[in-house]
């Protein structure tokens, strides 16, 4: 895989699942580097405790006054760990005076979801 990247970004997915799931044929290397920071993004606990607590707010969106109170970190840390899920392409953030509030990207959770489902026949259950 080439550090240089291959030139593509996030917005290059389309809209609906890319590709095939892990378990039915090998994903495309182009398509591998576009994602593979969405994974690594989501490998750390916090973070994807973070991501969690974005995509399930009830108004779709969650602010970090909200966010920071829930773990035993440093307000700075939070903040490194939002910023590494924005640029992983998995939230958007807003500011809205002093605060900023996030929103999870429906459509690469959707990549992400599909690329990793797998159909279980109906004998296997």
């Amino acid at each position: 895989m080439s550090k240089q990247g291959s030139g593509l970004s996030l917005a290059d997915l389309p809209a609906e699942p890319c590709c095939s799931p892990l378990a039915e044929a090998r994903i495309p290397a182009g398509t591998a580097e576009l994602l593979a920071p969405a994974f690594k993004a989501l490998g750390d606990p916090v973070r994807l405790q973070l991501m969690s607590m974005i995509a399930s707010a009830p108004d779709g969106e969650a602010c970090v006054c909200d966010l920071t109170p829930a773990f035993d970190l440093s307000g700075p840390t939070i903040s490194h760990h939002l910023r590494t899920l924005r640029e992983a392409g998995l939230v958007d953030a807003e500011r809205r005076g002093t605060w900023v509030y996030y929103r999870a990207r429906p459509a690469l959770m959707r990549q992400l979801a599909a690329l990793l489902a797998i159909e279980v026949p109906a004998s296997a259950v």
